[in-house]
């Protein structure tokens, strides 16, 4: 089935697909229930944001192990370069509501300076957050506020109130995220013992002689997650990004051989998958405070 993609570049371009009216070229409120088409199977490659709280009940949802813990509302969300694939169940109308808006309406905003900050963004489908009603609540009066300030007459304060009141939104969202970081701990715990095995099979194996230093996406898809929530995960659950893990294990093992071993400085970074000894040299010594060689030379090694 090769399907076409369906651009989304322009705001009219998502109104267009469903049907909506365009009230403002750079910003919509979008309510489903006012659809008047509704394609059964579509897939679109995003130039704008969106974000959905998607109300269809739809039986239970799992996120790998776990059952969700939140049935009441999802919240998918998209950014430009992002690509999607929708497909409706036979006889059941699309109940969703949300907003879409171009990076152009954000342009010179305090919104369009932090929106990189809302990495949930990057989450991908299976990693939606989940709503209490109470939480519903909040998401849809901001909805409510973005839509009323688009039915108001335009004038100076137009795009600023309403760039702030979709800044509202989103950092209700990232609340909410944080809140499902922790009541979803025992999963992420069960994450964080997956990502320490896999680190040190990576090393163990000698996987860096061959791949080289691993990515967080290669720990990242090894736990079936997308890098932004693996990251945010870890830092929640550990106080440290994947990186940092990387790195410290990175540290661990240099100062192993430099102690157990009589490999050359190079050699050994070789061995941990750099590509120069001199990155190695650097790293190490911003890490330790000292280069690998005088490292070697403390007293009581």
């Amino acid at each position: 089935m090769n399907e076409e993609i369906i651009k989304l570049d322009a705001v009219d371009d998502y109104n267009r697909l469903f049907g909506l009216e365009t009230l403002h070229p750079l910003v919509n409120v979008v309510d489903l229930s006012e659809a008047t088409r509704f394609p059964a199977r579509f897939t679109v490659s995003y130039g704008i944001y969106a974000l959905f709280l998607k109300e269809t009940k739809c039986g239970d949802i799992r996120y790998g192990r776990q059952t969700y813990d939140y049935q009441e509302g999802t919240i998918t969300s998209f950014a430009p370069g992002q690509v999607s694939s929708v497909e409706m169940l036979e006889g059941v109308r699309p109940m969703a509501r949300g907003i879409v808006f171009h990076p152009d309406l954000i342009k010179g905003t305090s919104l369009g300076q932090e929106i990189r900050s809302y990495s949930f963004f990057s989450y991908s489908s299976r990693e939606a957050l989940h709503l209490s009603e109470d939480e519903k609540t909040i998401i849809l009066d901001c909805l409510s506020k973005i839509r009323m300030e688009l039915a108001h007459p335009i004038d100076k304060l137009s795009k600023r109130l309403i760039a702030r009141n979709i800044q509202l939104l989103l950092d209700y969202c990232m609340r909410f995220y944080n809140r499902q970081f922790v009541t979803r701990s025992e999963a992420n715990r069960d994450v964080l013992t997956r990502f320490e095995q896999l680190l040190d099979d990576y090393f163990q194996s000698g996987k860096t002689q061959t791949e080289g230093i691993p990515t967080v996406r290669y720990f990242a898809e090894k736990v079936f997650l997308s890098p932004n929530y693996f990251g945010d995960l870890l830092k929640k659950e550990t106080g440290k990004s994947p990186q940092e893990h990387i790195q410290a294990k990175l540290m661990d093992q240099a100062k192993e051989m430099l102690l157990g071993t009589r490999k050359s400085v190079s050699q050994i970074a070789y061995d941990l998958g750099f590509q120069y000894s001199q990155h190695f040299n650097r790293l190490f010594k911003k890490n330790m405070g000292v280069s690998p060689n005088e490292y070697r030379r403390l007293p009581g090694h």
